[in-house]
């Protein structure tokens, strides 16, 4: 474990030594992080404008699914982003060959081999928000410290479908199309599931698990949420990580590499 995290240390200070030479990339991902805050706020607000609440969701309440939402944004675009993209230049070029030949694991080199600074913007608005919403509605430390487990588990998923989406490159190479699907799909997060008629909520929950990145961390922090439905996050979580990290050494069985 040191050695990996020693790694990932050598990575992401490299990674940030890079990205800072484009400094002014960091205004125009913050200015795009206000613009897509903006939008969030702004599609919410439609529903509450005339006094209609989602059901047992008042503003503030809706505001930390926003607030999730917009974390999980960061965390896609700081870490997920940057490095899974990347998966298919690394097939179509050939350079997967190398990693390979490294002596880690693989899917770690190509899950943390870099780190960009430009979704840090979305990961302050999200806390911003969350802890303003949390003071309006008087939670306490300990409400955060709650959904701490579920938020956690929800990044997992989120990371394990996101790297399953990466390796099918190895068939199909061009795969961007199907990886802004996914981000389609996961914008249903922005509110909570409550707002989607009975057929959606069930999709978004047990078909594409929506619901385990945003509504569920967000029914923890404010003490609704029942213990089975974390248990059932965290072995989600489990079970797709598992998936994920043996649907990667199943793709590499076709991986022809550049020199074959």
């Amino acid at each position: 474990m040191g050695r990996y995290l020693k790694v990932i240390r050598l990575f992401w200070s490299a990674a940030i030594s890079a990205e800072m030479e484009y400094r002014v990339n960091f205004i125009i991902a913050t200015l795009s992080s206000v613009g897509n805050l903006a939008g969030s706020l702004f599609s919410l607000s439609l529903f509450y404008r005339t006094g209609y609440t989602f059901s047992d969701w008042k503003w503030e309440a809706a505001l930390i699914v926003v607030g999730i939402y917009t974390l999980l944004q960061g965390f896609a675009e700081t870490f997920l982003s940057p490095n899974l993209n990347r998966i298919v230049r690394h097939v179509q070029e050939g350079t997967l060959d190398f990693i390979l030949l490294k002596p880690i694991r693989s899917q770690f080199w190509l899950s943390s081999h870099t780190v960009s600074p430009w979704g840090v913007s979305d990961l302050i608005f999200g806390t911003i928000i969350i802890i303003y919403a949390g003071n309006r509605l008087g939670l306490g430390i300990t409400d955060y410290l709650v959904s701490i487990p579920a938020l956690f588990f929800g990044l997992v998923i989120l990371y394990s479908l996101w790297f399953m989406l990466g390796a099918t490159s190895i068939w199909f190479v061009k795969i961007y199309n199907v990886t802004e699907v996914l981000r389609g799909l996961l914008e249903a997060g922005r509110f909570p599931m409550v707002a989607y008629p009975a057929a959606f909520r069930i999709f978004f929950t047990f078909v594409v698990p929506v619901a385990f990145l945003t509504t569920i961390p967000a029914e923890a922090m404010l003490g609704r949420t029942q213990i089975s439905w974390v248990i059932g996050a965290g072995i989600l979580a489990l079970v797709l990580f598992i998936v994920s990290s043996r649907f990667w050494r199943f793709a590499l069985r076709y991986y022809t590499s550049a020199s074959s």
